[in-house]
């Protein structure tokens, strides 16, 4: 039967979940594992916007339960508009539904149910007043048929309620009129669900940490705070206390030095330059003070990359040195052409239903970077050991070029330059005219024969047209270090070198033990003759420093194969590719060793 439109008289049998338990945990394992503070975080703020827009939010221990029978378990408290049991039943024991309108771009109303009861099956009860009136619900999973749904009650008269009035003696202190707790119990009675899950930063602090660089501001006339030090006397109120959280723009404008704005493709990027202070430099816990990278979007902060995933991010965006102190927020800007959401889980953002273009924003932004934060990496670089030994390994391969396949200049019938030919790097055979030649047979007056050197610049006057290529493979070097705070810690640690592509920048860690190793080695053989450890530093660190040149020329080459992809020429030229590219021992030796014996009688190289 051909299908057709509607009629008046006909309906639609609607679509339901067969088995909403499954479809619950599967959901819960996308999730990241502390999103349900966002999500239980967000609901409160809804409701006191609701409310009327002022109000406090505390992250606490449920206090009433840990009276009772001593177990820690962790609440969210808020004092906005409430809800009535009935409103419970309804929004509570459905999968998708909110008091909140529902929209793509904002609230889906499955957020905090798909984050929190997976994670809690034992239960997650609300307490929440309405015109004075408590009422509560115990959301929970049944033990037996493995289905969530709200629990039971049996009434004093016989029947059966989902939901129980409360008496005003287990009202929070923040709450009067109208408000709600929520108290989550883990996976048994017994669960202490204050102690943070595994691997969470600053298990102390986990709250305010997460809450904090997880949001970039709150709605203002919104407090929020959360409990830290939870173990302690009640009574010490230096270590027991809740701290005010504040999100990550109130701790970047304090302690920043300089900021701005650049404007890129269908977004901005917002970033900082943080003061050096001891507090910025060894992270203080409850906040993300040291640089990283984000997406900035309604005031959250999404895709936060810290520690050496920052440092990879930041290097991207130009940010080669000094990145401990730059924090980069980029906003996409949504439109109805290039709408931005997030995924369903909230893990990440999405434009156009496509993941944030980083690499596009990344090189917009290094062809724009401020003149303050330009100034700021160069000042930081000038104290990195820039490599004086680049005029010796490019004489020494001079010669072999060839082997690279390394053409400084390409043909094309339509380029801007005019070449001379007869002075192309040797290793292909093109016609008059820039075209190819059609067959090795063709006689010898209708080619030209290339050769030359990779330094000329190949251009002569009504010559052969041709375009730019890179104007020099040869990757620029820097040696850096932990003594002169040019690598930090945890940065290409026990590897040899890290390449920047965008930058054609090879950074080389002089703290690597294979070098420090032959340095200490050859500088024992030769400590008869008095050879200083300056001198074999030199000569070690320019033949380990030629064998990472060449890989990355090398690799280079191989760009455009038909069996290298771009992952696999990224993938060579990782920091675990280059490492293995100087664990040979044998050539470097010997040639560093009679290096070392001219130098004791000639600066040649």
């Amino acid at each position: 039967m051909r299908a057709s439109g509607w009629r008046a008289e006909e309906g639609l049998l609607a679509m339901t979940v067969n088995n909403c338990g499954f479809l619950l945990d599967k959901l819960g394992q996308d999730c990241h594992p502390l999103q349900f503070l966002r999500e239980l975080t967000q609901n409160s703020i809804e409701a006191i916007e609701r409310a009327g827009g002022q109000g406090t939010i505390i992250w606490d221990m449920d206090w009433n339960t840990y009276d009772l029978d001593g177990t820690y378990k962790l609440s969210i408290t808020d004092d906005g508009d409430g809800m009535t049991g009935p409103q419970m039943v309804k929004l509570i024991n459905q999968l998708s539904s909110s008091l909140a309108q529902q929209s793509f771009a904002g609230n889906y109303g499955i957020g905090a149910k798909i984050a929190t009861v997976p994670r809690n099956p034992f239960g997650v009860v609300y307490i929440s007043w309405k015109d004075g009136q408590g009422s509560m619900v115990h959301l929970c999973r049944h033990p037996a048929s493995g289905q969530y749904g709200l629990k039971q009650w049996r009434q004093q008269d016989g029947n059966y309620a989902y939901w129980l009035h409360v008496e005003d003696a287990v009202r929070p202190d923040l709450i009067k009129d109208h408000g709600t707790r929520v108290t989550l119990l883990g996976h048994s009675e017994k669960e202490n669900t204050m102690q943070a899950p595994a691997a969470s930063p600053c298990p102390s602090r986990w709250v305010s940490r997460y809450l904090n660089t997880r949001y970039y501001a709150f709605p203002p006339g919104i407090t929020v705070k959360a409990r830290e030090g939870w173990e302690n006397p009640r009574s010490d109120k230096d270590r027991n206390y809740l701290r005010t959280l504040t999100g990550q723009k109130a701790y970047l404008t304090q302690h920043a030095a300089q900021s701005g704005t650049v404007k890129l493709t269908g977004a901005a990027a917002h970033w900082w330059i943080l003061r050096e202070e001891d507090a910025t430099m060894n992270n203080s816990g409850f906040i993300e003070s040291a640089g990283h990278i984000a997406a900035l979007y309604q005031n959250e902060l999404y895709e936060v990359a810290t520690g050496r995933s920052g440092m990879s991010h930041l290097q991207q965006f130009g940010v080669t040195f000094g990145y401990r102190s730059v924090v980069i927020y980029v906003e996409p800007e949504s439109s109805g052409e290039r709408p931005v959401m997030t995924n369903t889980a909230r893990t990440a953002l999405l434009v156009n239903n496509e993941p944030l273009p980083w690499a596009d924003w990344a090189a917009e932004f290094r062809d724009a970077m401020p003149a303050e934060l330009r100034a700021f990496v160069e000042e930081k670089a000038a104290k990195s050991a820039e490599s004086d030994h680049a005029k010796c390994i490019r004489d020494r391969l001079r010669n072999i070029l060839d082997l690279f396949k390394i053409s400084r200049y390409q043909l094309a019938t339509q380029g801007p330059f005019s070449l001379d030919t007869d002075r192309l790097v040797p290793g292909a055979a093109w016609r008059k005219g820039g075209r190819p030649r059609a067959s090795a047979g063709e006689s010898s007056d209708q080619e030209v024969q290339v050769a030359g050197n990779v330094y000329a610049v190949f251009e002569k006057k009504n010559g052969t047209p041709g375009d730019k290529a890179k104007p020099d493979p040869f990757p620029k070097v820097r040696w850096v270090t932990i003594k002169d705070k040019t690598r930090e810690e945890g940065a290409i640690e026990d590897r040899a070198a890290q390449y920047l592509a965008g930058e054609n920048l090879l950074l080389i860690n002089a703290d690597f033990r294979a070098f420090r190793d032959m340095q200490a080695f050859l500088h024992k053989e030769f400590k008869d003759k008095l050879v200083t450890a300056a001198l074999v530093e030199e000569i070690v660190r320019q033949w380990f420093e030629q064998a990472l040149v060449e890989t990355v020329l090398g690799v280079q080459a191989l760009h455009n194969s038909k069996q290298w992809s771009p992952g696999d020429i990224e993938a060579a030229l990782s920091e675990e590719a280059l490492t293995t590219s100087v664990m040979q021992r044998y050539h470097v030796y010997h040639a560093a060793k009679r290096q070392l014996g001219i130098k004791l009688g000639s600066s040649k190289c």
